[in-house]
């Protein structure tokens, strides 16, 4: 594992690169939104990163990700725009 700075809140801290699987596969959120739009979302992780000496309250380390969220969207024809 791989120590690395990490900003968080303008703050830095060290921490170490935490490698990771999916339990499962990487699912999507749908959304329907009141306008009559469907979101579909899902976070793609890309990386973990467990922070040197903190902690949650109840105990827990405390963890950064990065993720890519990637979004789709299927709307009512009439919010479309006319080609």
């Amino acid at each position: 594992m791989t120590k690395r700075k990490v900003n968080l809140g303008g703050q830095e801290f060290m921490g170490e690169e935490v490698e990771f699987q999916p339990e499962s596969a990487e699912g999507w959120n749908t959304y329907a939104l009141h306008d009559g739009t469907k979101l579909k979302v899902k976070a793609v992780l890309a990386d973990v990163v467990r922070l040197d000496g903190q902690y949650a309250p109840n105990g827990d380390p405390l963890y950064t990700i990065n993720a890519s969220l990637v979004v789709t969207t299927t709307a009512p024809e009439s919010l479309k725009r006319k080609a």
